[in-house]
């Protein structure tokens, strides 16, 4: 991500826009206010003056962390809260915030967007939706 994707005249932005890799299509989130807060802060880093990435590399040569770097960042981060570093990773991450948007609302078209799938049936796949699951939900909207 570039500073460019989350801050705006000066401020975090409240949602924010990226081009997936993997399909080139815009997915938009919301950064929460904590997060803000929270990357306010490191932007007043010295490491940040100049840098056009959000999460500059530790070497010249690389102008933004790598993917194993992310990856130690978040196993790093995950000790360090006490919990154990196998259960999470990277991608699990990513899917947290969804999964619980779906079992807090059943609402896929929703988690679709956010995660920038064009067909339900891999917003489906992805969450591990079960028919029970879809039976759940449906008893439980009266008409």
């Amino acid at each position: 991500m570039q500073v460019v994707d989350v801050m705006a005249s000066g401020q975090i932005k409240e949602r924010a826009s990226v081009l997936q890799s993997k399909t080139q299509k815009p997915v938009r989130f919301e950064i929460s206010e904590g997060t803000r807060a929270s990357v306010a802060k490191w932007m007043k880093d010295p490491l940040m003056v100049g840098s056009e990435y959000l999460w500059p590399g530790r070497f010249h040569e690389r102008l933004h962390i790598s993917t194993r770097q992310y990856a130690r960042i978040v196993r790093d981060w995950v000790t360090s809260i006490g919990l154990e570093a196998t259960a999470y990773g990277t991608h699990s991450m990513r899917r947290t915030k969804v999964t619980q948007i779906y079992k807090k609302t059943g609402n896929l078209r929703a988690v679709q967007l956010l995660l920038g799938h064009t067909k339900m049936d891999s917003t489906v796949r992805y969450l591990g939706v079960e028919l029970e699951d879809a039976l759940a939900i449906a008893e439980a909207i009266e008409i």
